[in-house]
């Protein structure tokens, strides 16, 4: 399996784990406007990273792999912040967290990578 498309695995499941816990957010906490935020940064980093591997060139590649990691950056706020206004457990913070910085480790090695290619 190559390094996108585990990449892109990782980040399915990510945005997978992510809409389960919106879902429990807005059902039991009826918690909307934190939630919705983080279930849109949340699976668009998969979603640019399919983009990414459909790209039609390096640098179109590049900026999509850029805007996912973005994307997971501003995950990582929305998690701290619904954990520190305890909408979000401890436990649910520290296993997307945990993801979220793992994917981000990743695509900013693989943006990197991608840019000293050019």
């Amino acid at each position: 399996m190559s390094k996108e498309n585990m990449l892109y695995s990782k980040a399915y499941r990510f945005a997978v784990k992510v809409v389960y816990v919106y879902q429990r957010l807005t059902g039991e906490k009826k918690e909307f406007n934190l939630s919705k935020q983080l279930v849109r940064s949340g699976t668009s980093i998969g979603a640019n990273i399919a983009e990414a591997n459909g790209g039609f060139s390096k640098a179109d590649f590049a900026a999509k792999m850029s805007v996912a990691y973005k994307e997971c950056l501003e995950t990582k706020y929305w998690l701290n912040l619904l954990k520190d206004t305890l909408y979000l457990s401890e436990e649910d913070h520290k296993d997307l967290y945990a993801n979220a910085d793992e994917l981000a480790r990743i695509l900013f090695s693989v943006v990197k990578s991608s840019r000293n290619d050019n």
